[in-house]
């Protein structure tokens, strides 16, 4: 059984947002209304250095969406990847309310129509309104391959890891203690560790 992990170097990133348009491709997340599954937030530290903040699910292991979800539709699979199945979800925002980490958001309607529009009829992935959110591009994981914006990040801080692998880099991060989750003391487990 895989255990999936995410890690983040966050002295790599240039804030270049290759991850977004990767993800925003491979996903059709509604970028036209600047709704992303992942995204880079800044601040400027100081008079002329910017600090670039990479941002997704956290496929949390104690997973308050998927507590909140009152008609199923948020489930976890075997290997801890959370998702959500669009038939199921009512759009009450019960799970956007329970997410401590801001990670999930409203699939309307119009982006639906929106999509179809891009990406054609045939090809697009979202037929219903819905919450959504990163699924660890789990159509590609399931396939062997990365998440669409580890393959894209031209430095590298987006790493990907199943942490059973002991001989993986991103593996030791973790294991080290040097990769830590983002608002550990919340008691959530996020799969995504971040570097400083």
């Amino acid at each position: 059984m895989k255990n999936w992990a995410f890690v983040i170097d966050l002295k790599n990133c240039i804030g270049c947002n290759a991850c977004m348009a990767a993800c925003a491709q491979e996903n059709q997340t509604p970028y036209w209304n600047e709704k992303w599954r992942t995204k880079v937030e800044q601040a400027v530290v100081g008079e002329s250095s910017r600090l670039f903040f990479p941002r997704l699910c956290m496929h949390c292991q104690n997973t308050p969406c998927y507590y909140a979800c009152p008609s199923g539709a948020t489930y976890k699979t075997e290997d801890g990847v959370v998702l959500v199945n669009p038939s199921l979800c009512l759009g009450c925002e019960a799970c956007v309310i329970a997410c401590p980490y801001d990670a999930r958001y409203r699939y309307e309607r119009e982006d639906v129509n929106k999509s179809k529009e891009i990406f054609g009829k045939e090809f697009a992935m979202h037929l219903v309104p819905h919450i959504d959110k990163c699924t660890f591009c789990h159509h590609r994981i399931s396939e062997g391959l990365e998440p669409a914006c580890v393959s894209t990040c031209p430095t590298n801080c987006r790493m990907w890891t199943d942490l059973n692998d002991k001989n993986n880099p991103a593996t030791e991060l973790v294991l080290s203690g040097k990769a830590k989750p983002l608002a550990e003391h919340l008691g959530t487990k996020p799969k995504v560790y971040y570097v400083k």
